[in-house]
């Protein structure tokens, strides 16, 4: 008897443990999250009187105005992961291979930008980017250009801020793919006669695929949402769902607007993020190579 008890209480340790941030879970994600939809479709009075059940908010976000919002953050989204991957990749394969004395030193540097506040890494770009900062200078003295490059308040200054901020999510996913990866099966692959490109495709990218979703679902989702980098790098010229959201959040009566947004935004995400989990997962799917 004392046995069976033992073993049950060593079972329901686990789960124990689990509990406060299932707890957490419930109470700071699904709970607000539940509020947000039911709240998407209550309309108020000018006075906050609750009048009813209404689908008017999201018949106002079925236009092609916010639509083009929709699409301008998925695009953003999608062109941060892609930059982020193809510089990521090179650099965990790196660390992980040629460079591993180097490992740990390239890791300090790859994380110690989190120990600084963020915004202090947006003004610290608007010192590198501005008319007269340092990429400019640099350019100037190299004798490139004759006068200053407009680098912020555009695309490039906000996908360049964004690649620096999100590179790490993307790294340290595939850094830990990598490492476990064994070296032995590409030396393999060489002496059987395969190219450099075939051992990429059809060794090297299936066995770290889940590295590479890892990664670029970590960059892809909240890039997705983004509101900071884009307002402050971008000059509040073109809109994103961050910045449309923000905007009807913290209007005055208008929060059940911004939690409609949000609700369409969302499944909006939900939808594009499975159909490019199918496509990744079948473009990574090893394949069986003949000659």
């Amino acid at each position: 008897m004392k046995i069976r008890l033992g073993k049950t209480r060593k079972n329901e340790f686990p789960f124990a443990i689990g509990i406060p941030a299932i707890v957490w879970q419930v109470l700071f994600f699904y709970l607000p999250l539940t509020l947000l939809v039911i709240s998407s479709f209550l309309k108020f009075s000018a006075t906050g009187a609750f009048e009813g059940v209404t689908f008017s908010h999201m018949k106002l976000f079925l236009s092609p105005t916010y639509f083009k919002v929709i699409l301008a953050s998925f695009f953003l989204a999608l062109s941060n992961s892609i930059l982020c991957l193809l510089i990521a990749f090179p650099l965990a394969h790196y660390m992980s291979f040629a460079g591993r004395k180097y490992r740990n030193v390239c890791l300090f540097f790859l994380i110690v930008p989190f120990w600084t506040n963020f915004l202090l890494h947006v003004y610290a770009w608007f010192y590198v980017l501005e008319r007269h900062g340092f990429i400019n200078t640099l350019l100037l003295k190299l004798h490139i250009i004759s006068e200053p490059i407009q680098f912020l308040n555009s695309m490039p200054a906000i996908l360049i801020m964004m690649v620096y901020y999100y590179l790490p999510f993307m790294v340290l996913p595939l850094y830990s793919s990598l490492e476990r990866f064994k070296f032995n099966l590409i030396e393999a692959s060489y002496d059987l006669g395969a190219s450099f490109g075939v051992t990429f495709r059809r060794i090297l990218l299936p066995l770290t695929s889940r590295g590479i979703r890892a990664g670029f679902f970590l960059v892809f989702i909240p890039s997705f949402g983004e509101f900071v980098i884009p307002e402050l790098m971008g000059g509040d010229k073109k809109m994103f769902v961050g910045t449309v959201v923000s905007q009807y959040i913290l209007g005055e009566g208008t929060g059940s607007l911004g939690a409609a947004f949000t609700f369409l935004s969302g499944i909006f995400l939900l939808i594009t993020t499975v159909l490019l989990y199918i496509l990744i997962t079948n473009l990574l799917k090893p394949r069986i190579y003949h000659g």
